[in-house]
């Protein structure tokens, strides 16, 4: 089922849903700096979204790997794609929270510490000269890629479909263009309305969850994906986007969560006494 709309599927309409309330509240806490920094700070609302984002998107990949081998037990383009794609989210994932290092109080290695401009264990943070490898070399790279797959090859692929099949070959898929420009103007509303020093934190969430619902729309259900998704046409299928769309609404109640330390270490901690018999 090939479609260029963003609102053909529930899937994407409540990622791009979830994108715009984000930027609201970055925009409406804009001038409240306490609560601006809650939402982009290290293990703040962001970045703990971006990591669910990212966790959930390595696992469907992971499961669409082995489906993929179930259906064709070789080794082809589309098994490696989807094995290298779950293998780099994943990496991503664990980046993004410095690999449970603040969450589980380790102190880093030596050299992560004597290297790393935030003294934590994680690569993307590595120090190259007076920036790091993230500035330097990441979001440049970052940036190339996704102005071409989200909008040149859209682009392309309207007036010559060859583009999509052959971006299919690689077992790829190509994003709706309307999401993804939705995505790219969301990007660029975050860097113009927004004045924090971690606003990039806000387009590093958006992509993310442009992501994983693009790539769930494709794979699983068949939206912008000429090749067989895994769950056809039929009212299972739109029930399961359904349960997926609660999934994606629960992330942003996780995050929050997360966000603020609910939990045993957080009451205890506010309850001085509790526990001291």
């Amino acid at each position: 089922m090939v479609s260029t709309k963003w609102y053909v599927h529930p899937v994407i309409a409540t990622g791009v849903i979830l994108n715009v309330f984000i930027l609201g509240l970055a925009i409406a806490w804009s001038h409240d700096s306490a609560a601006l920094w809650r939402l982009l700070v290290e293990d703040g609302i962001v970045e703990w979204m971006q990591f669910l984002c990212f966790s959930l998107l390595a696992g469907l990949l992971g499961f669409l790997t082995v489906e993929q081998w179930q259906r064709e037990p070789k080794v082809n383009l589309q098994l490696l794609a989807f094995a290298g794609l779950t293998a780099l989210v994943g990496l991503a994932a664990l980046e993004e929270i410095s690999w449970f290092q603040r969450v589980l109080h380790i102190v880093p290695p030596e050299f992560f510490a004597q290297n790393n401009r935030q003294g934590e264990t994680n690569l993307h943070n590595l120090a190259m000269g007076k920036s790091s490898l993230h500035k330097a070399v990441l979001l440049k790279v970052i940036a190339i890629v996704g102005l071409t797959h989200n909008i040149i090859l859209p682009l392309l692929a309207r007036k010559r479909p060859a583009v999509r099949t052959f971006v299919e070959k690689f077992g790829l898929y190509l994003p709706p263009l309307s999401a993804s420009v939705i995505y790219i103007v969301l990007v660029i509303l975050s860097h113009v309305l927004v004045d924090h020093p971690r606003k990039g934190e806000l387009g590093e969430l958006f992509g993310a969850m442009h992501y994983l619902v693009t790539t769930v729309a494709a794979y699983f259900f068949g939206v912008n994906y000429g090749k067989k998704p895994v769950f056809g046409e039929s009212r299972d299928s739109r029930n399961i986007a359904t349960l997926f769309c609660m999934i994606l609404v629960f992330i942003l109640l996780c995050g929050w969560m997360l966000s603020a330390g609910a939990g045993a270490g957080a009451y205890i901690a506010s309850h001085p006494g509790f526990g001291a018999e």
